[in-house]
Order: C-alpha cells, then structure tokens, then sequence
C-alpha cells in the first residue's frame, strides 16, 4: 500500500501540472484518487491525511466530512494552483 508520502508526492505532482497548464485550481476527492492508483485497497485513511497535508492556505473543502479526523472517501478539496510558493502556510494541521 501507499504511504501517506507517496500521496503527497501524487497530489504536489497534480497540482504542479495543473500550474503549468495555468488552470485556476483543481479539485481531488479521496475516494477517486484511491480508485485511480490503488484500486480495490483499502487505504483511504492515508489518501485523506495526504490530501489534508496538501492543504495551503486559501485551499478550500468542497466536501468537508463530519468526522473529526475527516477520514472518508467523500473528502474532496479544491486547491488552488495558480500560486504554489511554498511560503504559504499550511491549511490544516492536526
């Protein structure tokens, strides 16, 4: 299985893509991002903590789940691409 890394990696790499091709912002959904690279496993809890720890500030829920650890595949973020400066803080933190 993937590790909670290896989705940052995924989701730094999408967006980095979606920069390039000067899209606005993209928007990723925990449940689909598990189906497109592990299909059939059961790893969603690493798939959101990615998806949370990509959060920068000005990055928004389009699904927020009412979980406190906001684990479940219908978590879904926009993130917004068109400023990827590392010098903007951390949405969310734990």
């Amino acid at each position: 299985m993937k590790s909670v890394q290896d989705y940052i990696d995924i989701i730094n790499w999408k967006k980095g893509e979606a920069h390039a091709m000067d899209w606005l912002y993209i928007e990723l959904n925990a449940g689909d991002l598990l189906q497109e690279v592990e299909a059939g496993k059961n790893n969603i809890r690493n798939v959101c903590n990615a998806i949370l720890e990509c959060m920068l500030e000005g990055d928004t829920f389009m699904n927020e789940p009412a979980e406190a650890d906001k684990v479940s595949s219908s978590l879904t973020v926009r993130y917004y691409c068109d400023n990827l400066s590392e010098t903007r803080k951390k949405y969310y933190t734990r």
